[in-house]
This record gives structure tokens, C-alpha cells and sequence, in this order.
């Protein structure tokens, strides 16, 4: 029972809102609208669960590994700082002590991972066009025309490498991308039936 109750509850849930999608009918409009509403508060109601677990996780790191404990340290702190600081009334007003924090500590903290995104996009964009197969070479070609898009350059060339960018961009950009979206589709199709069907039972945890 303790497998089979909520398997039994994912597949009528799954059900109820498959068939709604069919039906064109007031009443499957509010099914939809009250589910989806009752998602965000499972949403909300999982948040504490989520928090107890980053904290836990952290502690946890920090008490085995020395050399973690720094960091663990500074996620406490972060964490209860930004949480004590945006409890009084006018916290998200600017100038407040809370929007100081978040402006000088959280938006420099976003853009150095950002930055450090950005190296490594360069770094596999390096490793991707280099010329070892001829695959490679028309990605290299392909992306050299499309980045001279964004050099001024004279006429006409200006034009014939926007009306080139712009087939490359409009053909065989979006074949590829409608191949993907397509086959993410029926990935997700076929996802959703095992978990419908109880194949796949990873949401409910290991035991």
C-alpha cells in the first residue's frame, strides 16, 4: 500500500487532466484552473522543505570536510542575513538595509558566475570549431558568417551576409531546432506514460 496508493493517485491526477484537455467544456476550464492553482501551493508548501534541506546539506558538508566549512559558513550567514533583513515592513524599499545586501552582495555574486559562464562557453566554443572533421567545419563556417553580422561591414557585402544570416537562421537553424523540440516531445510523452503507468517510480524516493 505504501507503493500502490501514491502510484494510484499519479495516475487519476494524470488522467483527470489529459481528458480535460480534450473536453472544451466550462467545467474542464475550471478543473484545469483549480489543479494548476493547487500546484502553486504544493510549490510553496515544498519551499521550507527545500530551505531545511540546503541548511541541512550545508552543515552537514562543513562538519565532514574542513575545507568546506568556510563556504558553509558563509551560506549560513548569507542565508540568515538576507532572511533577518527582509522581515521588517519597507525592507524592498530602496535604500533599506535589505536592498543594500541584495545590490552589493547577491547581483556582484550572480555576475561573477555569469563570468565565469561566459569562459567556459568560449573555451567549449574553442573546441567545437576547430577543423578535425568536415561537421566541424561547416559549424565553424556557419558561425563565422553569423558572427560578421555583427561587424559593419561595406556594401554590398553588408547585405549579402544579412540576406545569408538570415536563410541560415530561417532553414536549417530551425529544422534543427524543431528536430530537438520534436524529439524533446516525445521524450516527455513517453516519460510521462511510465510515470502514469508506474514504471517509473523515482519520485517517490528510494525506499
Amino acid at each position: 500500500m505504501k507503493r500502490q496508493i501514491p502510484i494510484a493517485l499519479v495516475f487519476v491526477a494524470g488522467l483527470l487532466l489529459v481528458i480535460q484537455f480534450f473536453v472544451p467544456h466550462p467545467a474542464s476550464e475550471f478543473f484545469f484552473t483549480f489543479a494548476t492553482d493547487w500546484i502553486i501551493v504544493i510549490g510553496i508548501l515544498a519551499l521550507p522543505i527545500g530551505i531545511f534541506s540546503l541548511l541541512r546539506n550545508t552543515y552537514m558538508k562543513g562538519r565532514s570536510d574542513s575545507k568546506e566549512r568556510i563556504y558553509s559558513i558563509a551560506t549560513f550567514a548569507g542565508f540568515f542575513l538576507m532572511v533577518v533583513s527582509g522581515l521588517p515592513s519597507g525592507s524592498r524599499e530602496a535604500g533599506s538595509l535589505h536592498m543594500k545586501f541584495f545590490q552589493n552582495l547577491l547581483v556582484p555574486a550572480q555576475a561573477t558566475l555569469f563570468s565565469m559562464l561566459a569562459f567556459y562557453i568560449a573555451s567549449a566554443a574553442y573546441r567545437a570549431f576547430r577543423m578535425r572533421t568536415l561537421l566541424a567545419g561547416v559549424l565553424l563556417i556557419t558561425a563565422f558568417v553569423v558572427m560578421l553580422r555583427l561587424i559593419p561591414l561595406p556594401e554590398p557585402l553588408s547585405t549579402w551576409n544579412s540576406e545569408l544570416v538570415r536563410w541560415i537562421l530561417a532553414v536549417p537553424n530551425m529544422a534543427a531546432k524543431r528536430a530537438i523540440i520534436i524529439g524533446v516531445a516525445l521524450g516527455a510523452i513517453t516519460y510521462s506514460m511510465k510515470i502514469l503507468l508506474g514504471i517509473e517510480t523515482a519520485y517517490m524516493g528510494r525506499d
